[in-house]
């Protein structure tokens, strides 16, 4: 994915409109701007294809707001930020185009749909209470270019609702499992499907859940080839991930 910006640049240099050396003075600015608090990379589109994701928890408002700005300057839209809290999203939506999804925590400024990947991404669950997550995960792939089709409440407890999808699953360039209890989600979709699965283990369960450690030890610990697995509760992380794989595998 190229970066418009530094492309802009080259084009102007190439065609006579600036010469050389504004052109790299304008390209020696650009890959992070200092706002003091936060040092914004301008260049994380041109490595990994999308530029930086803002991570909501613990940033003020303000903060955020100043974030943002510097993002659009150089990415117009689908500015991605996670962990938003509900009165942050307030303020934010009262200076910019704010997307904000109370359930998954997850905003979006000046979104706009596009898919730049053939392929899809499912994101199942094992349980609804898992579904926050899983909406992390999946508005996160959206936002960055993918199909999704999402899969909730399809857990091992009653196996026959994910047997009845197979064929949703069997098409997919990548899976997203996000299960709580015992995770046991990803390893029963990873013996089912051919292509890679990303094990997502919740928070959601019982005492010796531990708060999601169980799940993960399950997860990480798979009899499926092909299961990866990212942190507790990382929607977010999958959902990246998964997206890389898709724009990979076309």
């Amino acid at each position: 994915m190229e970066n418009e910006h530094i492309r802009q640049i080259l084009t102007d240099i190439e065609h006579g409109k600036i010469s050389a050396s504004e052109g790299y003075a304008r390209l020696k600015l650009t890959p992070y701007e200092d706002l003091g608090y936060a040092k914004v990379d301008h260049h994380r589109e041109v490595r990994q294809g999308a530029p930086e994701v803002i991570y909501g928890a613990s940033k003020t408002k303000e903060q955020i707001e100043g974030i943002i700005g510097s993002l659009l300057a150089h990415c117009p839209e689908n500015i991605l930020i996670t962990r938003l809290a509900p009165e942050s999203a307030a303020y934010l939506a009262d200076r910019f185009p704010l997307f904000y999804d109370d359930v998954s925590r997850i905003g979006i400024v000046n979104r706009t749909s596009h898919v730049s990947a053939k392929g899809t991404i499912v994101v199942a669950t094992g349980g609804t209470s898992d579904i926050p997550v899983a909406e992390e995960a999946a508005l996160t792939a959206e936002a960055l270019g993918n199909k999704v089709v999402r899969l909730y409440d399809v857990g091992v407890a009653g196996l026959h609702r994910l047997l009845s999808n197979l064929e949703v699953l069997s098409s997919a360039n990548a899976v997203i499992a996000v299960a709580g209890m015992e995770g046991a989600l990803a390893s029963v979709i990873g013996g089912l499907t051919d292509c890679p699965v990303i094990g997502v283990p919740t928070s959601i369960g019982y005492g010796a859940s531990f708060q999601g450690v169980s799940a993960l030890l399950s997860m990480l610990n798979s009899c499926a080839s092909g299961v990866s697995v990212v942190n507790i509760d990382n929607g977010f992380g999958a959902g990246y991930l998964a997206s890389m794989i898709n724009h990979t595998g076309g």
